[in-house]
């Protein structure tokens, strides 16, 4: 199974629905609340080249973007690929 780790803030409709496609789908994964724990911010723009918006979503530390990205990834049918990895 792939390590998953998604970058969130609690009051953001994307963060939501990566995280329920993710429950959806039985993932285990790693949420880190970056309103929450506003330290880790700087480490999410370092490790998303930049990406400073919320989600970003990490498969076995490869970046994959954000909700927009995952979504395209699911209808192509390669999400499941990544994940199973």
């Amino acid at each position: 199974m792939a390590t998953v780790e998604i970058y969130t803030k609690g009051y953001c409709p994307y963060c939501m629905r990566a995280v329920m496609l993710l429950k959806q789908k039985g993932i285990a994964f790693t949420e880190y609340k970056i309103d929450v724990q506003p330290e880790l911010r700087a480490k999410m723009i370092a490790r998303a080249n930049g990406g400073y918006t919320v989600p970003q979503i990490f498969i076995n530390d490869q970046h994959i973007g954000g909700c927009d990205e995952m979504m395209a990834l699911e209808a192509q049918q390669k999400l499941d690929a990544l994940l199973a990895a």
